[in-house]
């Protein structure tokens, strides 16, 4: 997973700044996975607050956590998901600021993090351009990448932020769908804070935030980084929600055709991408779908899905 850039980074960080812990918080467990790898690297004991529903989904993350030496909190609270998971490790860290360095995992949260996970994610978007430019000798039609609290997005999007030729294109969770539950925060959201940022959130007409929903727990999230916000409403990208039934679609398209197991985060991306080529306006375009993840931690819930038992 791309996480590993921002948790290297953040971990120098917090080397330079003396701090003498890590906190993190977990939807899907790559983010603690690579959170937990530079505990190791660098000696700090590290402790992952990770909602006890995405424990269930996600037991194989969990494990390789702890073999990493690192301590799963499990988050009882609300939804128990990545936005309780959120709320502890925040209280976790005002208790313990003196001491403790909260590695924020995704776009969003107060500043600098949604700046300082963008610029640590900022190496996939250059790779993306200069190997488009390489391979196709121009830029892409368009940039497609799955859209939870938005780090894998916002890396690979900034490296043609400037290029207004260039289509960005976020695919939300967007749920069971009509008459289910839904996620897909850009979509269905309105302004409001959370997690320290202005954005927009899923709540209530008394604000009041409410659950979202998606297959894959790294987009279970009802927020947003700020700046996927402020790129919607100036028109400078554009967010899909994507189904759960598209997105395990896209799971084994990608699986079938390519040999690559894709996360279900990144199954969203593909989905969004399979709809944007079928629409004539598209034919010929070149696209760059961006992959977060592979999808190892995922088959049991694919496979459950596909009432395939295994």
């Amino acid at each position: 997973a791309h996480k590993i850039n921002n948790t290297l980074g953040q971990g120098l960080l917090a080397k330079y700044m003396g701090k003498k812990r890590l906190i993190a918080e977990t939807g899907a467990g790559q983010h603690g996975i690579a959170t937990a790898v530079i505990g190791a690297l660098f000696g700090f004991p590290t402790d992952v607050y990770m909602g006890s529903e995405d424990i269930k989904r996600q037991k194989l993350n969990v494990f390789r956590m702890q073999l990493s030496g690192a301590t799963v909190i499990s988050v009882e609270s609300g939804s128990r998901t990545l936005k309780d998971s959120i709320n502890e490790a925040l209280r976790d860290w005002i208790t313990n600021v003196d001491t403790t360095h909260y590695l924020i995992g995704s776009s969003m949260g107060p500043h600098p993090y949604p700046t300082m996970v963008k610029h640590f994610q900022r190496v996939i978007g250059r790779e993306s351009r200069q190997q488009i430019i390489e391979k196709e000798g121009m830029l892409p039609d368009a940039v497609i990448a799955c859209v939870g609290g938005g780090s894998n997005a916002i890396g690979i999007f900034s490296a043609f932020q400037e290029d207004s030729e260039v289509e960005l294109v976020g695919a939300e969770g967007g749920g069971e769908g009509p008459g289910g539950r839904h996620g897909a925060t850009l979509s269905f959201g309105t302004e409001g804070v959370l997690h320290g940022s202005l954005s927009f959130v899923l709540q209530d007409d008394d604000g009041q935030i409410t659950e979202a929903h998606s297959v894959s727990a790294g987009l279970d999230y009802p927020g947003v980084g700020p700046e996927h916000s402020q790129m919607m409403v100036e028109g400078r990208a554009k967010y899909e929600p994507i189904l759960d039934k598209e997105a395990l679609r896209g799971f084994k398209l990608l699986s079938k055709y390519e040999g690559i197991i894709p996360a279900l985060e990144s199954s969203h991306a593909v989905a969004c991408a399979e709809k944007y080529a079928k629409k004539t306006e598209n034919q010929g375009k070149t696209i760059i779908i961006n992959l977060s993840g592979r999808g190892d931690k995922d088959m049991h819930i694919v496979s459950h899905k596909m009432g395939v038992r295994v």
